[in-house]
């Protein structure tokens, strides 16, 4: 399963995924706002994003990372905040390979780790996280201060 980086000529594609993860989600956002925020990631260079495709070429999911830095290990790291398989190819190795050219990335990059949360619900994720080796955080817990309303 290729994983290669994202470019601006994947932009029509990546739009068309991160709407399924959006709807994934619950909040369905706007063609053309979700193409926006995608280009300006492209642009900017302010997020590593990856495309996995099949022997045809054809879309099959995506992961997306940011930077950060872990204070306490004095180090950069990664929170991979996106990542999401279209239906039509689920348990097929596509999210482990996304997860994998995630990681490969992040320990190119000299990070010391990467950091997820996904839904409770979530329940096929979180079992890839864990067989990948990802552990679940039980000393702290995570806030969240909506702005939208400021």
């Amino acid at each position: 399963m290729p994983v290669l980086a994202a470019t601006a000529a994947d932009l029509d594609t990546l739009s068309e995924l991160f709407a399924g993860y959006l709807q994934f989600y619950q909040v369905p956002k706007e063609p053309a706002a979700i193409r926006s925020f995608l280009a300006a990631r492209l642009e900017r260079g302010d997020s590593a994003l990856f495309l996995a495709r099949d022997a045809e070429g054809r879309a099959q999911g995506f992961v997306q990372l940011y930077p950060l830095f872990a204070s306490l290990e004095l180090r950069p790291s990664w929170l991979l905040s996106d990542l999401f398989v279209a239906p039509t190819a689920r348990r097929r190795g596509v999210g482990e390979a996304l997860m994998n050219a995630a990681r490969d990335f992040a320990v190119a990059s000299g990070a010391c780790g990467l950091m997820l949360e996904t839904a409770k619900t979530n329940l096929a994720g979180q079992a890839l996280y864990e067989r990948l080796g990802y552990v679940r955080d039980e000393a702290f817990h995570t806030y969240w201060l909506s702005l939208a309303s400021r």
